[in-house]
């Protein structure tokens, strides 16, 4: 039965139109009208044109002036506040009192075009993340019930194939179940170089397809894509302010009343004390009024941190909001998780060893073959390390038979009739069995260094009954594994001990030795080994005490409880990690540690302009009262000073937005 469609009631759609245009268009509109009506009123006043038709032009430029304004007003007065909205137009009501309509309605004019051009700048910051929006299609090509079909992608369900043609937009989050390319995921994690995927790799909605065909099965609906909630995470922390923010917006209203009493106290006091003319003291308060407004110590911090936050996103850096911007510019230490984190968190084979009591054909290849074909079946962490090598070296790995699993030990098979065994010191250990010499000292070295260490022996009687034994000639070598650092590792704790990290500390389940080892190669200050979870949070909380902003690194996953007790919590590679993104107070989408780096930069460069900007801000209002006070300087030139004074702070603000 076909559904007839429901047609939107003509007001409700006025309603609607006008809203969006009032909230887009209308303020310029009403700004460029005040204007209008500022000249037409000044030209026609001095041509002698009726003064009716003057006042009434005069009263269209306050009324499009200050259209917002007193809106604005009024809703604080019924808050039981005083904002600067208020002392804007307290002062161009006290110009039209003493007749001075044309100092008025440009104080208006200029207040409102102060107005636009402040929502033109904090909507550059705000619509900075949101161009990411763009680069999402609106439709995907699916695969079903064997057929292709391009539907939008809010019709797309979980484990639906969508089809990715080279250059195209993922369409949504899901996993390679076909194909391979280089994906450019810039608009998720940041990283400018793209990424070669395969099948199942994880890809994300609005990364954008190499040179391959992609088929790739749905995981998240397009409302629950990593990028939609990376939008929500930076539209949440946009309203989240910072505490300088805070603090000056709570100033706001006292100093406001402050700046009325003081103008009342200038108007009455010279006048009824002093015997000075009513009109001149009127006229020097109204001025006072408008130069000694906060707009521009107002906007100063907000025009900053949402630069910050919007440059940080599009580098993958997730700010949750101003208050942790503003307290990693003050982080003095940092704790990091050693797996995954510091290292790759997956193991890789780092050497090679032949042995000395070997037969003379075998060589570092064909040593590694055979480990890779012993290896082959398992689908342990160490064992896929040493296949993946091997492929990697386009190594030919010969076929084997007879394999026996001895768990927690090794392996062993057959291989042309000889039965070849593959483990830790453990199994031969058990045997009874004497390693020489050379492979001993081998493996120690290895071992030193907090890697993992495989013996290889081939025996070399055909039946496989003689043992193992030193002198049979069958003690092939070693091979070592180890989960390595990241290659970013070592510079990007150099570049946060330049930018003022005093202290680098790991936190680490694993053993000391391999604790000590990741430390040294890294550059980190200090090492807590054999760390449980709850360990890790009681360390944090001595780290506090010692040096007082402490951030902590993890994956956001097992150092959960540690990312929440730090002074500032930082998930790394959290891209699509749903626990990641809740739990820390910084998202770091990709994987490298240098936008560890960055984030401490970013936050002190912020920090640096918040107070340039209040400074600046502050200075001005001296400046101008101090003028208005002793130099009788007119209204316009105050108006002029203020709202000038305004412009520059957000323009100094919006320069985040290009940091590098």
């Amino acid at each position: 039965m076909d559904t007839v469609p429901t047609l939107e009631s003509p007001a409700h759609a006025s309603a609607r139109l006008y809203e969006a245009f009032d909230t887009q268009k209308l303020p310029v509109i009403f700004t460029v009208l005040c204007l209008i009506s500022v000249i037409t009123s000044v030209v026609s006043e001095s041509y002698g044109v009726h003064p009716y038709a003057v006042l009434a032009l005069n009263i269209l430029s306050y009324v499009f002036g200050g259209w917002y304004g007193i809106q604005e007003a009024v809703q604080s007065a019924r808050e039981k506040k005083i904002n600067v909205d208020m002392l804007m137009i307290l002062s161009a009501i006290g110009a039209a009192t003493v007749n001075q309509w044309h100092e008025g309605a440009t104080l208006l004019f200029l207040f409102s075009l102060s107005n636009v051009l402040q929502t033109y700048a904090m909507d550059r910051s705000r619509n900075a993340i949101k161009a990411l929006l763009k680069l999402r299609p609106n439709e995907a090509t699916v695969r079903r019930n064997g057929k292709e079909e391009r539907i939008p992608i809010g019709d797309l369900i979980i484990d639906d194939i969508i089809i990715i043609i080279p250059g195209e937009n993922i369409a949504a989050d899901g996993v390679i179940v076909s194909g391979s390319s280089a994906i450019n995921q810039a608009s998720i994690t940041g990283e400018s170089v793209p990424v070669d995927k395969e099948a199942g790799d994880a890809v994300y909605a609005a990364t954008i397809n190499g040179s391959g065909v992609l088929e790739v099965r749905v995981t998240r609906l397009a409302t629950d894509s990593t990028l939609s909630r990376i939008i929500q995470m930076v539209e949440t922390a946009q309203h989240q302010r910072a505490r300088t923010q805070y603090l000056l917006e709570t100033f706001e209203s006292y100093y406001a009343i402050g700046v009325i009493l003081f103008t009342v106290g200038l108007i009455f006091i010279p006048w009824l004390v002093l015997g000075h003319e009513f009109y001149a003291s009127f006229y020097t308060a109204m001025v006072i009024l408008v130069v000694a407004s906060p707009c521009a110590l107002i906007i100063s911090t907000p025009a900053s941190i949402l630069s910050a936050i919007a440059n940080g996103a599009r580098k993958g850096i997730l700010f949750k909001g101003g208050a942790y911007v503003e307290r990693m510019a003050e982080v003095k230490a940092i704790a990091f998780d050693k797996t995954g984190t510091l290292t790759q968190g997956r193991m890789k084979l780092t050497d090679v060893y032949v042995g000395k009591h070997n037969p003379e054909n075998v060589t570092e290849s064909s040593l590694l073959a055979l480990s890779a074909a012993l290896e082959g079946r398992s689908e342990h962490p160490i064992a896929k390390a040493v296949v993946a090598e091997a492929n990697e070296r386009k190594i030919l790995i010969p076929d084997m038979t007879n394999f026996v699993s001895l768990p927690g030990r090794g392996v062993h098979a057959k291989a042309e009739g000889y039965l070849t065994f593959i483990g830790g010191y453990r199994m031969f250990e058990e045997h009874g069995e004497i390693i020489p010499a050379d492979l001993m000292q081998a493996k120690e070295r290895f071992e030193k260094e907090g890697k993992t260490v495989l013996i290889i022996h081939r025996e070399l009687g055909r039946s496989g009954d003689k043992g193992i034994h030193e002198d049979d000639g069958g003690w092939l070598g070693c091979i070592a594994v180890a989960d390595v650092v990241r290659e970013d590792a070592v510079i990007a704790i150099a570049e946060l001990k330049r930018n003022g990290i005093v202290a680098t500390i790991m936190l680490t389940g694993d053993n000391p030795t391999v604790a000590a080892n990741i430390a040294k190669q890294t550059g980190i200050d200090e090492v807590y080994a054999n760390l449980l979870p709850e360990q890790k949070v009681e360390v944090l909380r001595t780290l506090q005490k010692k040096y007082g902003v402490v951030a902590m690194v993890g994956d956001g996953v097992n150092d959960a409880p540690a990312l929440a007790t730090a002074s500032v919590g930082i998930a790394m590679g959290a891209a699509g990690t749903d626990v990641a993104m809740e739990t820390a107070d910084i998202v770091l989408m990709g994987e490298t540690l240098m936008n560890i780096s960055y984030a401490v930069n970013l936050s002190k460069r912020a920090r640096k302009i918040v107070w340039q900007n209040i400074l600046f801000s502050l200075s001005v209002i001296v400046i101008l009262v101090s003028a208005a006070l002793g130099f009788s300087m007119p209204l316009p030139f105050g108006v002029v000073g203020h709202e000038g004074s305004t412009l520059i702070v957000v323009a100094n603000g919006l320069r985040l937005l290009r940091h590098r």
